[in-house]
């Protein structure tokens, strides 16, 4: 699975087959992005092994092969199920919990780390600006299976359909800190004028809120 999300052709794909209201073959997918279709095969097989996408052949009347359609997962969770990654989730959340003095803080010094890790440092003496900053955290959170979007202002980050939606249930404290930690890591990897100040967890069933500020400096 983190394979699969770990390229941004990839994540682009499941983005648009979350978005569309029905299935999609692979040669309207290759249109969409703009790329060759054996391309797009190979990246949707992967998706499919990686269970964050379905296929099957369309139900046809008509003489000829008929086409192979995909489909998002119908449960993000389920693509976390895969391997036993739900259940390592599960595992590592509830130890913290129970051991950790200060649960949150810990998350988020661990999501920093992580943060840190997962987007490419810039050159040396080099500042991200903000809008190319907000750019890296959409496409960061999105590998890490989140269907992300920024809102009109650039001030909240909209973070829909977490991939730990189950373990955020029970360990709000671990999974939601630890993503905010991973946001501020990668600001501070970025040296970005940005800061995130706070993630409002389930602001609605799918939907978590984190907020960026502009910094007088960079990070």
């Amino acid at each position: 699975m983190h394979r699969a999300l770990a390229d941004e052709t990839r994540s682009r794909l499941l983005r648009i087959l979350r978005a569309s209201q029905e299935p999609l073959d692979a040669r309207e997918l290759a249109h969409q992005l703009g790329l060759h279709l054996t391309t797009v095969r190979a990246h949707l097989d992967v998706l499919v092994e990686a269970g964050l996408a379905t296929s099957h052949s369309e139900d046809r009347t008509t003489p000829g092969r008929p086409r192979r359609l995909y489909e998002a997962a119908d449960d993000p969770s389920t693509a976390v199920d895969a391997g036993g990654y739900r259940l390592l989730a599960e595992m590592l959340a509830s130890h913290l919990a129970a051991t950790s003095g200060d649960v949150a803080s810990d998350a988020v010094a661990a999501g920093r780390e992580w943060g840190t890790y997962l987007v490419q440092r810039p050159p040396p003496y080099t500042t991200t600006p903000s809008d190319a900053a907000r750019a890296e955290l959409l496409q960061l959170m999105g590998r890490l299976g989140f269907q992300a979007e920024l809102d009109a202002d650039g001030t909240r980050i909209l973070l829909h359909r977490c991939p730990f939606l189950d373990v955020a249930r029970r360990h709000q404290d671990v999974v939601c800190s630890l993503h905010l930690g991973i946001l501020q890591g990668a600001l501070r990897t970025l040296d970005a004028p940005l800061d995130a100040r706070d993630l409002e967890p389930f602001v609605q069933p799918s939907l978590c809120v984190a907020h960026i500020a502009e910094t007088d400096h960079a990070g």
